[in-house]
């Protein structure tokens, strides 16, 4: 289905955002303060200087450049926020040790799952709609086009620490985050919290052993099982 194929382009959408940064001609640096879409911008500037440079793209140097993206993109995504929405009613349930162990598996999964979508421009453009505050949370709108199709893609930030940090993204009306809880929520329902935790670990060894990847099917999005 469609709208499975595009939560899996989820991570490579964020760099086609940058295309609309460089027909301004200006970059945003990942600290500065002021809206949430300079925000955005900022961010994905910096991803596709990375992705750009030359040197960085020799295959000696692969394992660095994801790095150094994983970097950037962390510095703007919140992932204990994400982590904490993912897991709903279940986060309050855990101690501060477990949320943090929590947050570093999800962490791993989601940078494993859209690593290479991230390193897989191709071409697609990016037109904003606008962008929407309510209080210290912000909205900014933005369409997704390619030659071939077109589909709305939100995203969804709160203030904190004077400073924009991503929670969530909506790809033609698919929350990430919410995607996420729904199959959260029923492996715990059917087994146990602990068995979802003892899938992101298997599934966190797996990231870290050496492996030859092999390309997960459009049909469905990437998922502990």
């Amino acid at each position: 289905m469609r709208r499975t194929r595009v939560i899996q382009q989820v991570w490579q959408a964020i760099i086609v955002v940058a295309m609309t940064a460089w027909w301004l001609g200006h970059a945003t640096p990942l600290s500065a303060a002021g809206s949430a879409t300079e925000a955005v911008r900022g961010t994905i500037d910096e991803v596709i200087r990375i992705l750009s440079d030359k040197e960085m793209k020799q295959p000696a140097r692969h394992q660095e450049r994801r790095k150094l993206l994983e970097t950037v993109i962390w510095g703007r995504f919140d992932d204990r926020e994400m982590s904490k929405r993912s897991l709903a009613a279940q986060w309050t349930k855990l101690n501060e040790t477990e949320r943090e162990e929590f947050v570093r598996l999800f962490q791993s999964f989601l940078t494993d799952a859209y690593a290479d979508k991230i390193e897989g421009y191709a071409g697609e453009q990016v037109q904003y709609l606008g962008e929407r505050l309510e209080g210290p949370y912000a909205e900014v709108r933005t369409k997704l086009m390619s030659e071939k199709t077109s589909y709305p893609m939100d995203y969804r930030l709160m203030e904190k620490a004077g400073d924009w940090v991503v929670y969530d993204i909506i790809v033609d009306g698919i929350s990430l985050v919410r995607n996420y809880r729904g199959q959260f929520e029923r492996i715990i329902h059917a087994e146990s919290y602990a068995a979802l935790v003892e899938k992101l670990r298997k599934k966190s060894k797996d990231i870290t052993a050496p492996k030859t990847r092999t390309s997960t099917p459009d049909s469905a999005p990437p998922g502990p099982s």
